[in-house]
């Protein structure tokens, strides 16, 4: 195989991922504005390590992304099914190769407003708590059907 044939093999890939939906009391999702592309709005989500369970990744990417604890968080639910999207070509990279399959968790926030720091803030530069209806919105326009189906999959959970 030659070298550009591993390459093209790598750009075929989807990274493993996860991500979070965390509510507050009034049932508001938290969301996350990118520092990379001002007014795009989204949920804590990251990739998996080598040796690492779905369960405690997502536990680590809320923690890196947002600053909270895990004993500030009730476990809610899951998505029934993994959930995929395509990243534009000029997104791609080695690391992300052609995008992300994603298992989603959905959690409760139960600790002050206060505990939202944004974490390591590397890619994040602001939060709010939104309705998943205007997040699903403002999402970058290649995760906006993820963002429907988690909408859907989860209303019961939203105000």
């Amino acid at each position: 195989m030659t070298k550009k044939h591993k390459k093209g093999h790598r750009a075929q890939t989807f990274r493993a991922c996860v991500g979070a939906i965390i509510l507050n009391e009034k049932g508001k999702v938290l969301g996350l504005e990118r520092k990379d592309i001002p007014g795009a709005w989204q949920l804590p989500q990251g990739g998996l390590n080598e040796d690492e369970a779905p369960q405690e990744a997502v536990i680590r990417e809320i923690r890196e992304e947002t600053g909270i604890e895990s004993p500030q968080l009730d476990f809610l639910s899951k998505a029934s099914r993994l959930l995929a999207y395509e990243l534009p070509q000029e997104a791609r990279t080695r690391k992300t190769g052609r995008g992300q399959v994603q298992y989603w968790f959905l959690f409760r926030f139960t600790g002050p407003d206060e505990a939202i720091t944004l974490g390591d803030q590397k890619e994040f530069k602001a939060w709010k708590w939104m309705s998943m209806g205007a997040l699903a919105t403002q999402v970058v326009y290649f995760k906006q059907p993820v963002y429907q189906e988690l909408a859907e999959n989860f209303k019961a959970y939203f105000q």
